[in-house]
């Protein structure tokens, strides 16, 4: 099968891109730059420079394709672009190529429960495009994970070496968060499948402050931690700094994980949370 995979250079899609070659899948790799990615040897497969804000610059991109993969979506700050540009309007220029091509399937990489929380845009732009593949008339598979190992454990490990975790509200929340490489094996074990939404997480579901106690005994620390009341990333969220250099995205995000049961009902995975947890912070 040809495959276009759309953001290939990050952290899910060079898994991803590992599992297409390592299941034999002819790849396009689009993004914005190219680089090297370690186990997957650019003789195996081609590269495309990719542009999802500029419908010109996709034309051709699809040509030939069985299937596009995306993982395309603005995680960092940006004054200039927003969710809705990247997330929503940049993957429906590339729906629409793929429409264009002739391309028979479509796989989206959105978020667990995308569709509720229409006031935070890194979720709603990823659910508006959701339903825009649904009524597309192309086969999809829409895949909505509960989060990544990496990320939970970039956010903690600030807070552990200062010595103190600040969690958000007082009820406990779970999530049971997947190895990016467990979950790229996931979306290419299902690559054929037609029209289904999966809401994906790994086998070990914890609650944040369980994940709190590991990050601190991983690391040697007795464990401190606080909580603190949800409304404060509103506040300051609400700051015209904040407002301006779009941050309050990803603050109305993180508030919303933090604050949400992020727990998929399809468990897959070999790799252990808690293992990468101590694995991690021993380097």
């Amino acid at each position: 099968m040809k495959v276009v995979l759309a953001g290939a250079y990050g952290k899910l899609g060079s898994d991803i891109l590992k599992a297409l070659l390592a299941a034999g899948h002819e790849v396009v790799a689009a993004d914005m730059i190219d680089r090297e990615v370690e186990g997957a040897p650019k003789s195996m497969y081609s590269y495309k420079k990719l542009d999802v804000t500029n419908k010109d610059a996709l034309k051709g991109l699809c040509d030939g394709a069985d299937a596009v993969i995306t993982t395309v979506g603005l995680t960092a700050t940006s004054a200039t672009l927003t969710n809705y540009d990247i997330d929503y309007h940049g993957n429906l220029n590339l729906l629409n190529e793929a429409k264009a091509a002739g391309v028979k399937k479509f796989v989206y990489i959105s978020v667990i429960k995308a569709d509720k929380a229409p006031d935070v845009p890194m979720l709603h732009a990823k659910y508006l495009l959701e339903e825009e593949l649904k009524k597309s008339g192309i086969e999809y598979v829409i895949h909505r994970p509960t989060g990544y190992f990496y990320d939970i454990v970039k956010v903690f490990r600030p807070m552990i070496e200062n010595g103190k975790v600040t969690l958000l509200g007082k009820k406990p929340v779970h999530a049971n968060v997947i190895d990016t490489p467990d979950f790229a094996e996931f979306i290419v074990k299902h690559i054929d499948d037609k029209n289904v939404t999966y809401d994906v997480g790994g086998k070990e579901t914890w609650s944040y402050e369980e994940i709190a106690r590991m990050c601190f005994a991983a690391a040697g620390k007795e464990p401190v931690i606080k909580r603190a009341p949800a409304w404060l990333f509103d506040v300051l969220g609400s700051l015209p700094k904040n407002k301006k250099n779009g941050k309050q995205a990803i603050l109305k995000f993180s508030k919303w994980t933090l604050t949400e049961e992020m727990v998929g009902d399809t468990k897959y995975g070999e790799h252990s949370f808690k293992q990468y947890i101590e694995d991690g912070f021993r380097k």
